[in-house]
């Protein structure tokens, strides 16, 4: 689902400025003439204490960002490989790395999404509070650097750093990472759980929760914390899960 994140600014400008006796009358016409929009009720003769207001008019700013959902990837869907390097620490993680683990989320962000901006605090404070329970968590970053060089590897490490990221925050250079999984936005969730030495199968794909950007609605990380939480209880995941919404992931250009 495609659309378009306005963002309305309004902003109000108020011109003053006290006119000096001996300047009175050549500043007076010069504003007159000026300000084409507001009445001038004298050319000649204004008090020297005098002050003019003129109140700017509104603008809005739209930010355009392509917005989109997460495909339905099916439920039971298996963990993929993969071998990804984290540019903070120069470590290269697998998904064997997160064998002993009962549960791995996968989160596809990026440094610049408003999206995902809109979340960074809370992703870090949720995973913080999951991974002591016992949850791997990784993040990973797909796209191109070629059209979005604020989201190379490093100003990734550099993010990472800044908001002091618990997790392996890794570097999808080729995006094949990004297609294996068959994610298409930013943020997106994958959550997986493991029984024994069965591999880690997907019981979440969806959305943080109701908030965005642009709808006032508090930001609580409900629907993922809901999902986790029946993870790592070993209760069933409501098999009714929202997409999650963001902007679409940026791929290299062919």
């Amino acid at each position: 689902m495609a659309g378009v994140l306005t963002v309305t600014v309004t902003s109000v400008g108020v011109y003053r400025r006290s006119l000096p006796l001996r300047r009175t009358i050549y500043t007076t016409r010069a504003i007159c003439s000026s300000i084409s929009s507001s009445k001038c009720y004298s050319r000649m003769g204004w008090n020297s204490l005098q002050r003019m207001s003129t109140v700017l008019p509104s603008r809005k700013l739209v930010i355009r960002a392509a917005r989109i959902e997460s495909e339905g990837v099916s439920l039971g869907f298996r963990a993929p490989d993969f071998e990804l390097p984290e540019p903070l620490t120069g470590k290269t993680w697998k998904l064997d790395d997160f064998e002993p683990y009962p549960a791995l989320l996968v989160m596809f962000i990026c440094n610049h999404c408003p999206f995902v901006k809109h979340l960074k605090k809370d992703i870090v404070k949720i995973s913080n509070f999951y991974m002591k329970k016992g949850l791997a968590v990784i993040a990973i970053s797909s796209n191109s650097a070629t059209t979005h060089p604020q989201d190379g590897p490093d100003f990734m490490a550099e993010d990472a750093k800044m908001f002091n990221y618990p997790f392996p925050y890794l570097y999808d250079e080729s995006q094949d990472v990004a297609r294996d999984f068959g994610a298409v936005c930013t943020p997106e969730f994958f959550l997986f759980k493991k029984d024994g030495r069965r591999p880690f199968e997907l019981v979440y794909h969806g959305q943080f929760d109701d908030s965005r950007p642009s709808n006032n609605v508090r930001i609580t990380g409900r629907d993922l914390c809901l999902a986790i939480d029946s993870v790592l209880s070993g209760q069933p995941v409501p098999s009714f899960q929202k997409p999650s919404v963001g902007c679409s992931i940026k791929w290299n250009p062919e």
